[in-house]
């Protein structure tokens, strides 16, 4: 049987996800039957976004890979946040863009760019799958117009001097998704009151203030001004995944107030359940245990990774080892060991690769190639259990039942979970002079006479130049030291 075969032998593949609606485990069932819609929540671009910031996204392209894998077609949209969110969960403070722009002297329009650019430059680097939709809120500006409007006809709306406000008493269902006690909730523990009526409402819309000339704002039926943080995510999930829509995801620090909102904001509008299922990834923390943030000024990006020396897919490693909703532990020798992990796992690849030369995986007749297989499909079907799976993988690797054919068919068809770039790694060119080939050959003939000393030697003076030999049975290996 071939492993496309293998791959097909159920009828329907049946993927679990815990719904943090519910907070069960559910077997995912699509709206439509085939097509899975998807919307994960994007950055603010006010700034690069932090390693932290990235595990969400990786989390996200592996739930979308975990659903192809298992046979869906899936349209995934995500959102860039341009406008509207304040430096205060309260409504209050300056926009993050508008701030950044006045920190650089430049305009919150060139921020965006800037660091919508820098995302996806971040995200292609660790192997993220563009989205099928990538919408900006500053593009959507009539669509959150019209959904306030919507709720305003419905009267979940009233307005005080610095913008439109949700009435969060009158959606009975509030706070159902954080688990929130709103009546134990006291004024000013997470918001300061003002003008509200409610100590969890929230601004649709904010006015620009008198004498203010922002980068960003519009006229609107309210009064000039710009959206609040939160209507964008629904006008942009509804315009093109549907009112209702299967998948939702975004980290755990999203649940209580911006998907919370979102929530509320949604079927206010539209009376219909807003999404089915609802998927959160935890925080990355730091060896002394502080989540890393911004405010905190812990925050290591990308780039420093790439200053270390560090493939950003040896970062990505690390998050597969780690269960989504787990904690992710972060320090100087956490990732070592993940990079030294990866490295290993591309030797191999390359190993297998020179040792299966052009001979193709046709049949998996193997029925240990065929156990692992489906071990690791219960894996990853079973709500995203990347770390079990990472071990399945490097049992097949060390399993010498198994041909190296089987292990690099397995291999392959594991990577379209992991997303590790597997398929695309190709051996190192070594800039050799022709005195480092000439000692090469040196030793061959030192070996090829018995002279294991003179062989040593040589070995060590190519090391001292910077080569390291591997001897394989195909011949020596050079690479870079």
């Amino acid at each position: 049987m071939s492993l496309e075969g293998v791959l097909n032998m159920k009828e329907k593949t049946k993927i679990k996800f815990r719904n943090t609606l519910s907070r069960k485990i559910e077997t995912f069932a699509p709206i439509d039957g085939s097509e899975v819609k998807m919307y994960t929540c994007g950055p603010t671009v006010y700034g690069r976004a932090h390693i932290g910031n990235m595990r969400a996204y990786i989390f996200a392209d592996v739930a979308r890979r975990v659903l192809e894998y298992g046979g869906y077609k899936v349209k995934q949209a995500m959102n860039i946040t341009d406008v509207g969110h304040l430096t205060s969960d309260a409504d209050e403070g300056e926009d993050k863009l508008q701030k950044s722009a006045r920190e650089q002297k430049t305009t919150a329009w060139e921020i965006s760019k800037k660091y919508t650019a820098q995302f996806l430059e971040d995200a292609s680097k660790l192997n993220i799958q563009p989205v099928h939709i990538l919408c900006k809120a500053t593009d959507h500006i009539s669509e959150q117009i019209e959904l306030i409007k919507r709720l305003e006809d419905n009267e979940f709306t009233y307005i005080t001097s610095d913008g439109v406000y949700y009435d969060t008493s009158k959606f009975p269902r509030y706070g159902d998704l954080a688990r929130l006690d709103v009546e134990g909730l006291q004024a000013g523990a997470r918001i300061e009151m003002g003008e509200k009526r409610n100590k969890t409402d929230f601004a649709l819309w904010k006015f620009s203030k008198p004498g203010e000339k922002r980068d960003m704002e519009w006229d609107s039926p309210f009064g000039k001004g710009f959206p609040g943080w939160h209507i964008e995510c629904s006008a942009m999930s509804m315009k093109y995944l549907g009112e209702t829509f299967d998948i939702h995801t975004g980290g755990i620090d999203h649940i209580p107030l911006h998907h919370t909102n979102e929530i509320a904001q949604s079927e206010g509008a539209t009376g219909k359940k807003f999404v089915n299922y609802w998927l959160h990834s935890d925080f990355l923390v730091m060896s002394d245990q502080e989540k890393m943030s911004k405010s905190l000024g812990n925050v290591i990006n990308l780039g420093t990774l790439e200053e270390r020396g560090i493939d950003p897919l040896a970062y990505r490693y690390l998050c597969l080892g780690a269960h989504y909703r787990k904690r992710l532990l972060f320090g100087e020798e956490i990732l070592k060991n993940a990079s030294n992990s990866f490295d290993r796992l591309k030797r191999k690849l390359l190993e297998l690769k020179e040792n299966v030369g052009n001979a193709q995986f046709r049949e998996m007749e193997s029925p240990i190639g065929r156990k692992y297989l489906a071990k690791f499909r219960s894996e990853v079907f079973n709500d995203l259990n990347t770390p079990q799976a990472l071990a399945t993988m490097q049992d097949m690797l060390g399993d010498n039942s198994l041909s190296d054919v089987d292990k690099y068919g397995l291999l392959m068809d594991f990577n379209k979970v992991f997303g590790l770039g597997l398929d695309k790694i190709q051996p190192e060119k070594l800039d050799m002079d022709k005195e480092i080939q000439t000692l090469l050959e040196k030793r061959e003939n030192a070996r090829k006479n018995r002279d294991w000393d003179g062989a040593d030697e040589i070995r060590n003076e190519i090391y001292n130049s910077g080569f390291v030999i591997e001897d394989t049975p195909k011949g020596p290996r050079l690479k870079k030291r």
